[in-house]
């Protein structure tokens, strides 16, 4: 069992280092153009977040028998610090606040599930409170590329919608 354990972990370890790496074009792109463009940098601290927690959720003293779930996860940390820190430089200053704002959100949320789970909690409950976090904000993480699809176009579309709607309606 536990060599099954280990070598499909491995696998999963470089499907998610495939998944972790797959925005370095757009990267590449805002770099060569000196420009985030119309690109949203709000998947990037939300994906540091999940990585933080995952990889705190991986630690021996959390969970045991986890040290790959820790190895990808602080390995994804830093490739979303880069990327976040790629997109504080090249944006504008409106856009550079509120990554900023949310990047320190991330990091004040961390470190509050960090102390909470060694200061107050040992044992199972340390170990359900780190996977609960993990899990919420991986949700979260996943949930992030949708403010991109929150635009004025939507909120349109909709309305144009609920108005049909009311025309069939009387």
């Amino acid at each position: 069992m536990n060599l099954a354990h280990t070598i499909f972990g491995v696998f999963g370890n470089a499907t998610a280092l495939f998944l972790f790496l797959a925005p370095s074009i757009t990267f590449k792109r805002i770099i060569k153009n000196k420009s985030t463009e119309q690109f949203s940098g709000i998947p990037y601290p939300m994906t540091l977040l999940n990585c933080l927690l995952s990889a705190w959720y991986g630690l021996p003293f959390v969970s045991k028998d986890n040290l790959l779930v820790s190895t990808i996860n602080g390995t994804g940390a830093a490739i979303e610090i880069i990327y976040v820190l790629i997109f504080l430089f090249y944006a504008p200053k409106k856009e550079k606040a509120k990554i900023f704002g949310i990047f320190t959100c991330v990091l004040a949320v961390f470190a509050t599930v960090a102390l909470v789970s060694l200061s107050a909690l040992h044992g199972n409950s340390r170990k359900l409170f780190c996977g609960i976090a993990a899990t919420v904000f991986s949700i979260i993480m996943y949930a992030s590329p949708l403010s991109i699809m929150v635009s004025k176009s939507i909120i349109v579309s909709l309305s144009i919608f609920y108005s049909f709607l009311r025309l069939l309606i009387y």
